[in-house]
């Protein structure tokens, strides 16, 4: 199958998938806790100012019916308007989504390298080197990240004050005029993140250096730094690629836990003030743009494992 071809199935496959999904968080929003009506209208409402307010929301049609409105504005872009400030979801999405992929693309370029060395180091050396890295990723990656965030608050910025607890943002401004702001979420990230991908990394460069041919090529002189690069990397770099996109998804989920800690104003923070503020069309906007966000990510994976699968047999 050619590489378009395949690229084509998946993104059929990637697209049926998000459909599938923004059924269900549809569906899910609608068991929020708590009354929304009385979120927007008033826990002092009247009955009849409570009827009014469900009829401007549109909650008195059948939800099958609302949810075919819905799907249909977001072909077009239009993910409706919040209940609560009546913010347009999409504008919310665009501005606060760019500061979040901000946040994950600076993690991924701390712990794509640092996960890489670690999981070749680890793999191919063995013994207690080996334990003692495997051992740590264990206990780092079963640390919940808002765990991992408060202690580096605690160290950092409250023991060493050397970083702000909080990445604040001028209003109207970036991350990128802050850029100090950055380096705690970032080291959140990067801690759960590497221990992680070198787990994965290191249990497909273990299994690969096992292989009949890299036995050969060490029986044949080849060792260190040229075994890994002319045997080693190049049939790992596959799974590589599949263990870091595994990482990067999961990138998505921690941003929401770590955004909240930092307060940075990216879309997990807005995520969490609309579900607590039971801001119906503003989670199912955020949740599936997070949703589409992780196939994108998943997506560009598999084709770059594809790729990698030319050059995964030129080290045998």
């Amino acid at each position: 199958m050619s590489l378009l071809a395949f690229a084509g199935r998946r993104l059929a496959g990637a697209a049926v998938t998000l459909v599938l999904l923004s059924a269900v968080i549809f569906a899910a929003t609608a068991v929020l806790p708590g009354d929304v009506v009385s979120a927007v209208a008033g826990v002092d409402a009247s009955e009849t100012q409570r009827a009014v307010v469900r009829v401007e929301l549109g909650l008195d049609r059948p939800a099958a019916e609302r949810y075919a409105d819905w799907l249909a504005g977001a072909v077009r872009g239009d993910l409706g308007r919040g209940f609560v400030g009546d913010r347009p979801v999409t504008d919310v999405i665009t501005t606060r989504l760019p500061n979040s992929l901000l946040l994950a693309g600076l993690t991924l370029a701390v712990t794509a390298p640092l996960a890489a060395s670690l999981g070749l180091w680890t793999g191919l050396r063995g013994g207690g080197a080996d334990r003692l890295v495997s051992t740590s990723a264990q206990v780092l990656a079963a640390v919940p990240e808002f765990v991992v965030a408060a202690l580096l608050v605690v160290v950092l910025a409250v023991w060493l004050e050397v970083l702000p607890p909080v990445s604040v943002v001028p209003l109207g401004g970036t991350p990128f005029d802050v850029p100090h702001a950055l380096v705690l979420p970032v080291l959140s990230l990067s801690a759960v993140g590497v221990a992680v991908a070198t787990r994965l990394l290191r249990v497909s460069v273990a299994d690969v250096a096992a292989t009949p041919y890299c036995e050969a090529a060490r029986l044949g002189g080849v060792r260190g730094v040229r075994l890994a690069v002319r045997h080693i990397l190049p049939n790992a770099a596959g799974p590589a690629v599949q263990a870091l996109t595994l990482t990067t998804g999961a990138l998505v989920g921690s941003a929401v836990v770590v955004e909240n800690v930092f307060d940075y104003p990216g879309i997990g923070r807005e995520l969490q003030l609309a579900v607590a503020a039971r801001d119906v069309p503003m989670v199912q906007g955020i949740a599936t743009a997070l949703v589409a966000v992780m196939l994108a990510v998943l997506l560009l994976g598999d084709i770059c494992a594809r790729l990698l699968g030319a050059w995964e047999g030129h080290g045998r």
